[in-house]
């Protein structure tokens, strides 16, 4: 095992067929990591290839973090977890898979504790540039990379966020990411995919009964790691994920003018003037909608849809309302006035 970052030459050319106890070759680089102040363990990687998440991390909570890649031996994950809820130390446990493994100079590994204890292994037969960085608190390993500015750049962006404290799983694609931008696989042009995995031991943190808080596995995109940021940003509802805007102009106006033909919005006035906030998309406005749609059947905010959502379906709901009451004619007649394109 290797103490400090290392390098292993290329002996096996990268398209040379697998034997068939080893045909998962994932040449990739990935980051395991935990965060003593809450317990988390997890592993973020990347690979060219598609569906790196479906071999290369494992995580178990309260017990640590396996990334298998190279000539990928996916036995490694469950093997030395076990070992480590067992008692074993790291080094004990690596120490133990390695020497059972005869093709263990094809294949690339690390584990981390839940202390923050690691070990790292890279075989001499690992395809260049390989090597591994251990740590406080993670380790970082991959192989068939740019050069070991690749591992560094992911070391030193996690080490940079320690303390802030974020989730591990916000840290994790951030240092991915910072990887990705220092070069990453050496490979061009093939299918691409990343992953990011955490378990979480705290009650309450995660619904599954095995603690998995955070499970993204990007199988195929031409951006993977970006779009890991993108998932967790978008699922953890971060701000700035989307723009927000509360949404002015004609169109609004119609819906207004529609609804109340219908009787669903301020039937007591005459008509909808064209000032004030009639371009304005109201509370009052959210309220008609959603009355419009339980008339109609379809699902409100109380179903968990958005409250005063406006799609095309909903769209064609009012104009054929509107004909079922006779008054599709006059309403599309005024909205005429008012639209269309006068540049």
């Amino acid at each position: 095992m290797h103490p400090i970052l290392t390098a292993a030459l290329l002996l096996l050319p990268a398209g040379d067929a697998a034997p068939a106890d080893t045909a998962l070759v994932h040449n990739t680089f990935s980051i395991i990591a935990v965060d003593p102040a809450t317990g988390e363990s997890g592993v973020a990687t990347t690979t060219r290839v598609a569906c790196v998440g479906n071999a290369v991390p494992h995580v178990r909570a309260g017990v640590g973090a396996v990334a298998t890649q190279s000539w990928t031996r996916v036995e490694y994950g469950p093997e030395l977890l076990d070992m480590l809820e067992a008692g074993t130390s790291p080094d004990g446990a690596m120490e133990r898979a390695v020497a059972a493994d005869e093709g263990r100079e094809r294949r690339q590994v690390g584990v981390i504790s839940v202390d923050g204890r690691s070990a790292l292994f890279t075989g001499e037969e690992t395809t260049e540039w390989a090597g591994h960085l251990p740590g406080r608190n993670h380790a970082v390993l991959g192989n068939l990379l740019v050069g070991s500015e690749v591992l560094e750049a992911v070391s030193a962006a996690f080490v940079a966020s320690e303390g802030s404290g974020r989730h591990l799983v916000d840290r994790l694609v951030e240092a991915l990411a910072a990887g990705q931008e220092a070069g990453g696989d050496a490979r061009k042009g093939r299918v691409q995919s990343a992953a990011v995995i955490v378990a979480d031991p705290r009650e309450g943190r995660s619904r599954r009964p095995d603690g998995v808080t955070a499970d993204i596995n990007v199988c195929e995109h031409p951006e993977p790691v970006a779009e890991l940021r993108r998932i967790h940003d978008a699922v953890s509802e971060r701000l700035g994920y989307r723009t927000l805007a509360q949404p002015r102009g004609n169109d609004v106006w119609q819906l207004r003018v529609i609804l109340h033909a219908l009787g669903h919005y301020r039937p007591e006035l005459e008509g909808v003037e064209r000032d004030g906030d009639a371009f304005l998309y109201t509370q009052p406005l959210v309220e008609a909608v959603e009355a419009f749609r339980e008339e109609e059947g379809l699902a409100t905010a109380d179903l968990g849809s958005p409250a005063g959502l406006v799609d095309a379906e909903t769209v064609a709901r009012l104009w054929a309302a509107l004909e079922r009451a006779g008054r599709a004619e006059g309403v599309a007649a005024e909205i005429r006035e008012h639209t269309g394109v006068f540049r």
